[in-house]
């Protein structure tokens, strides 16, 4: 009995309300001419009662009607206009209820759909962009090895070339010493570029491991300016006399101090000064390493750091790897570092944070 009176449809609304209406019609007939007064009276009374029941049907119906659809028209224009901010909030239990409720539900299932689309375009253009990197680079890579390997190969044929043809043993074994110097060469390139890749592409990660960084600095040093053979320079140098323990890759580490001390040692004047430092200053080590020697022009101090970069007046032969390699390292780690001509020389130098 209750499911049968209850309004839970608009089928059942205007049933009822076209029910109520004509009863309310049928009632105010027989009250308006059940009264003592004329017929015109009567008839006018009628009227009035007619209109009055005229005005509440229309204002039934368009609450129960015309304003929800009203709604739900504007909720679907916006959705149209792929606009989900604002949700239908009809209330009702009839069907116009429903319809609001699955308008909601697809637009938050449209909404979700979208942002996880802009995710996807997102990520596409992300490797859109990072494959057209990558293909500069192999670009590059492959263009300045080709450069890179036309002296030492060059220089390989010629001299075994001229090792076919030569009678005389020592300059064979000396054709032969330059031969496998240069495919030494050869090889140290490609292995330095493939390490560099590694690093650049993230196929290399860190390995992470607490170490005294002073200790290690000392070890470099002893290796590769003190116990390194026709040194022709006056070493001086500052470090800590207490340990000082950091957290990073120990080889990877070892390597940038490597190359430094390499590229100091190549750089300073003959008899020149080359200084190292460490020192502290409110939970960082400072390193810094000094050649005495030429300055670096200013537009190229920025370039130092790029692959296969090399100052056409220097005095040595390298990869032009080396800089590269550290750059690559300690950005890994998000560690300051930089280069610096000073009066008679330049200065390398980097931070790193000490740890307990």
């Amino acid at each position: 009995m209750k499911e049968l009176f209850s309004l839970r449809t608009v089928r059942k609304k205007i049933l009822m309300l076209s029910k109520l209406a004509g009863l309310a019609l049928i009632f105010s007939y027989v009250l308006s001419t059940g009264l003592p007064i004329s017929e015109d009276a009567s008839f006018l009374l009628w009227l009035g009662f007619l209109l009055l029941l005229v005005l509440g049907i229309d204002f039934f119906m368009g609450r129960f009607i015309t304003k929800p659809i009203d709604k739900l028209n504007a909720s679907a224009k916006r959705m149209a206009g792929l606009d989900f901010s604002a949700p239908c909030n009809l209330v009702s239990t009839d069907e116009f209820g429903e319809l609001s409720a699955s308008l909601n539900t697809m637009a938050e299932n449209l909404q979700q759909a979208l942002v996880r689309l802009e995710d996807a375009n997102t990520q596409l253009e992300k490797d859109v962009e990072k494959e057209r990197l990558l293909l500069a680079e192999r670009k590059e890579l492959v263009d300045s090895l080709s450069h890179e390997m036309k002296t030492p190969l060059g220089i390989i044929r010629a001299y075994a070339e001229g090792l076919q043809d030569e009678m005389d043993e020592a300059r064979k074994q000396k054709y032969a010493q330059v031969i496998v110097s240069e495919v030494v060469r050869v090889n140290d390139l490609i292995v330095t570029l493939l390490d560099l890749s590694a690093l650049e592409s993230g196929a290399a990660s860190l390995n992470i491991s607490r170490f005294d960084f002073v200790e290690l600095v000392e070890t470099a040093a002893g290796r590769l300016l003190i116990d390194a053979p026709d040194t022709d320079f006056e070493l001086q140098y500052e470090l800590p006399e207490q340990k000082a323990f950091v957290r990073t890759d120990r080889r990877r580490m070892e390597q940038v101090l490597e190359n430094f001390m390499v590229n100091a040692r190549k750089n300073v004047s003959p008899g020149g000064i080359l200084r190292l430092e460490v020192t502290a200053d409110d939970g960082t080590l400072h390193f810094s390493i000094f050649n005495q020697g030429r300055t670096i022009p200013e537009n190229d101090l920025p370039k130092i750091w790029t692959k296969f970069y090399r100052d056409s007046n220097a005095g040595y032969s390298g990869s032009g790897l080396g800089l590269s390699i550290v750059a690559q390292i300690l950005s890994m780690q998000n560690l300051p570092y930089g280069a610096e001509n000073r009066v008679d020389g330049v200065l390398f130098w980097f931070s790193i944070p000490v740890t307990e």
